[in-house]
């Protein structure tokens, strides 16, 4: 039975049973800050399961894409290793939300495994649940009664806690389950070690096909359990063990799901399956992770540095690395299995097929970089390794597996992961101590001397007015003086402050602290934990003074209106380009906004055009700022809010939105009032700052306006110089072509003139004793000019030893040509000569024996060229 009528035949069987077909949730989570990754088919109802939401169905069933690969739920390590764990896979399910239970779950599942795949039932176990006396939980007496009418009761096994309770992860909807485990040996092995002393002891070919989860509890975060509102079913079966149990195979790589991606990766890299186990490992590990990896960025998860996207690149290099070391793959590779992967779930899971041409971009990008840094960090490791190798240790220092880190870019995981296949571990207590060196010695090099607070209210708290005041009467709390390297640092800290503190990608305001005695100039402010310190130019001569702290308001009015145009810049993109664009860093300053945003590609300048016009139409619109403060972050997030990279966020946020159908966003920042305060957006600039990585810089308000000047101020100037044509475009156009005819020209006429030239200087060769020479001064366009000409020399006079000393554009070059004969014979070299030549012309150069050139900045020392060059040849 194919793997595609595998999965149909599920769904048909429980939608006979009145469940309504749900499709996959992303494998990425965005909303459930419990988890990183859809691990389960239940994921997608777990507010189902706790009551807080209801649904238009009682029953359900679907195909879930699941990743397990942190967490609770981690099987990373084991794939490839054995033949039945995977990263990425589909958990065929079937719920039921406080409608049916144990009763029909069980018999429902024993009549699709036994009537509809036609499974022996001699080849089946079942587990129920024995009970915990720390939950204090009882033996499942009700499922084991359920069980008896349908397999003999020897087949009946007790499992614990760990095997048979399942948890989504350490909160949340759980309760006892019942496994089915099949026996998939020979009759002969079956005869000799009962199949129940197996079951689940990692034997490959007794596997878990089946969980039926009876979910009953909430696991509260301090560990006690609480009833659900209601009893529901939550079952998962894995497909890709169901397929090998139906397809009659040993290994779930055998069966259709996964073969046409091992045929692939065993075609490109000339090595067989199944002839050696360490290559079958590393084919494995590859047609696993290259499902992960192309699920995940379809579900607009990217590879990167943090979180989710670290745990992509992490399976991604792991691939590389294997494909690298055990499969001589040296180039990119994975993304040529894309295609063959998004053929095979066409018409189920078309995510793939829709996005397969991103998905294998994003993929080649990196590994193309991972390579690189491969192939330098093995070298340093194998050094490491030879040297272990002859002292007989078996630990690799950590000072060194640091180096790897910090200089080559190696995760202290794959360190460790090529470690033990070499029998060798790694000493990570001392790559921490040398990473904690690193963030040291970077603290001793920006502050030498740090003063300590000098407290004037130590029962004074910090507050921030800055949303709603520009400036406020307040007090000092504390100061203190830093000397650094290079400058003197003062820090201030005030009661109550109307400076926002940099964060969150936006600058920190500037101003004045004014008292009646003094003025002290803020220069800066920056938020530090729970303060806003305050940079000032000076420490204040009467701290327990009341001072007046007042903003640069002109200078805040320019900030909000770049942080609100970025909040504007932020959605257009995701209309534009799609909701794969997410923020990866920003500044927003008085000058610029600067965002970076993940997307595989440029953004081709239509794209810039729509997303320009999006953003002035939000401006012109002057829309109204609804600004929520203190809001509950789940009910933030029912608002739709985006949580912005690099922000820190409690249990209470603030939201900003512009529109609820367009800009809802998690941000402690300034903004304005009304879009119309941005008053113009112009994007200045589009480049990539890393694999993946895209970054816009724009202006807005007076800026923009200024630019925009600028330019049109540039293209008036171009029309005057082109005397105002009515159609400019053409104008430019047709200046171009006629500059590219006379160009052609121009060229002409100095092939003539140096043809001219050659014959000049060919009756200038004079014989010498062996050899023929020439050495001349000459007048040329450019260096092309005088490296042909040389050539032409040499393939006009046999035994030639030429010098040029040329004016080129009024720039001295030197170029010398010897014949290949005379290099071999009398040992001369191009190279030698031109250097000592190019002194005369205050310059340098070099080249191969037969040809060599030289720059420098003397003109007038071409006239001591030609001296030293008559010398030099008759010394030969």
């Amino acid at each position: 039975m194919e793997s595609r009528e595998i999965r149909s035949k599920f769904i048909e069987f429980f939608e006979s049973k009145k469940h309504k077909f749900v499709p996959s949730a992303p494998m990425v989570l965005k909303s459930d800050p419990t988890l990183m990754f859809t691990n389960a088919g239940m994921n997608q109802f777990k507010d189902l399961f706790l009551g807080n939401a209801t649904a238009d169905y009682t029953r359900a069933v679907n195909s879930q894409k699941c990743l397990r690969v942190s967490g609770k739920h981690n099987d990373l390590e084991e794939v490839g290793i054995d033949t039945y764990h995977h990263t990425m896979f589909e958990m065929l399910g079937n719920w039921s939300f406080g409608d049916y239970f144990k009763k029909d779950a069980i018999s429902w599942a024993w009549e699709l495994l036994i009537e509809v795949y036609g499974l022996e039932k001699d080849r089946l176990y079942v587990t129920v649940f024995e009970g915990d006396k720390e939950d204090n939980l009882a033996f499942d007496q009700e499922a084991y009664d359920y069980w008896k009418a349908f397999i003999d009761e020897s087949r009946i096994l007790n499992g614990d806690k760990k095997d048979n309770f399942w948890e989504m992860g350490d909160t949340g909807p759980c309760g006892p389950c019942s496994e089915l485990h099949i026996d998939l040996r020979s009759e002969e092995e079956r005869a000799k070690v009962p199949g129940k002393e197996l079951v689940n002891q990692d034997h490959p070919q007794v596997i878990e096909v089946w969980n039926l989860v009876f979910m009953q509890f909430d696991r509260k975060s301090d560990g006690h359990l609480e009833n659900l509102p209601a009893q529901h079913i939550d079952t998962g079966m894995g497909f890709e063990r169901l397929a090998m149990a139906l397809q009659g195979k040993h290994s779930n790589y055998d069966t259709d799901v996964f073969m046409p991606l091992i045929d692939a990766v065993s075609k490109k890299a000339g090595i067989e399956y199944g002839e050696k186990e360490e290559t079958d490992i590393a084919i494995r590990v590859i047609v696993d992770h290259i499902r992960a990896i192309s699920f995940a960025i379809a579900d607009d998860q990217l590879p990167s540095n943090n979180k989710a996207g670290y745990v992509i690149r992490r399976i991604l290099r792991r691939a590389v690395r294997y494909g690298y070391t055990f499969l001589n793959l040296n180039e990119p590779f994975l993304h040529e299995l894309v295609a063959v992967l998004a053929s095979q779930y066409k018409g189920f899971f078309d995510e793939l097929e829709s996005q397969k041409d991103l998905i294998a971009k994003v993929i080649k990008e990196e590994e193309a970089s991972f390579l690189r840094t491969l192939e330098n960090g093995l070298k340093r490791l194998e050094q490491i390794k030879q040297r272990l190798s002859k002292s007989g240790e078996q630990t690799i220092p950590g000072q060194e597996v640091f180096e790897l880190y910090d200089t080559f870019g190696f995760p202290i995981d794959l360190t460790a992961l090529i470690a033990r296949e070499h029998n060798l571990s790694i000493d990570e207590a001392g790559f921490e101590k040398a990473m904690n060196v690193q963030k040291q010695r970077s603290k001793a090099d920006a502050v030498s001397e740090k003063g300590d607070w000098i407290t004037v209210n130590d029962e004074a708290s910090v507050a921030f007015i800055g949303y709603d005041e520009v400036a406020t009467d307040t007090t000092i709390i504390k100061y203190r003086e830093i000397k650094e390297a290079k400058r003197t640092v003062y820090q201030v800290v005030l009661e109550k402050t109307p400076f926002y503190g940099e964060s969150g990608g936006q600058i920190g305001d500037t101003g004045l602290l004014t008292s009646d005695t003094e003025t002290i100039k803020v220069l800066d402010t920056k938020k530090e934990n729970d303060l806003i310190v305050h940079f000032t130019d000076k420490l204040p001569e009467n701290p327990s003074a009341t001072f007046r702290a007042t903003i640069n308001e002109d200078r805040r009015v320019l900030i909000k209106g770049n942080h609100s145009a970025t909040h504007l810049l932020h959605a257009a993109l995701r209309d534009v380009l799609g909701t794969h664009v997410q923020q990866k860093g920003s500044l927003v300053s008085d000058q610029v906004l600067r965002f970076d945003f993940s997307h595989f590609s440029k953004v081709e300048d239509e794209q810039i055009v729509e997303i320009e016009r999006i953003v002035n139409d939000r401006i012109r619109q002057n829309i109204a700022l609804d600004e929520k403060r203190n809001v509950p972050i789940d009910q933030a997030k029912s608002l739709g809010a985006m949580a912005l990279f690099g922000e820190k966020y409690g249990d209470f946020v603030r939201v900003i939105i512009f529109d609820p159908k367009y800009s809802v966003e998690l941000c402690g920042g300034t903004h304005v009032n009304a879009t119309g305060d941005i008053g113009l957006f112009k994007i200045v600039s589009e480049s990539a700052v890393a694999a993946g990585i895209r970054r816009i810089e724009a202006y807005t308000g007076p800026k923009a306006f200024e630019h925009v000047q600028a330019q049109d101020k540039a293209l008036s100037e171009v029309r005057d110089v082109l005397k105002n044509p009515k159609d400019l475009t053409k104008a430019i156009t047709d200046l171009m072509d006629g500059q590219k005819r006379l160009t052609k020209i121009i060229d002409t006429l100095y092939a003539k003139q140096a043809n001219v030239l050659k014959k000049s200087l060919l009756e200038e060769v004079s014989a010498q004793d062996g050899f023929n020479a020439l050495v001349a001064k000459v007048l040329l366009p450019n260096a092309d000019g005088l490296k042909k000409l040389a050539f032409e020399l040499k393939n006009e006079v046999e035994n030639l030893v030429a010098v040029l000393a040329a004016d080129i554009d009024g720039k001295p070059q030197i170029a010398v040509i010897i014949a290949d004969n005379l290099v071999k014979e009398k040992g001369l070299n191009a190279g030698q000569m031109v250097r000592e030549l190019a002194k005369e012309i205050k310059g340098g150069g070099g080249g191969q024996p037969f040809f060599a050139t030289a720059g420098g900045k003397d003109l007038f020392g071409l006239d001591k060229v030609e001296i030293k060059a008559n010398e030099m040849i008759a010394a030969l």
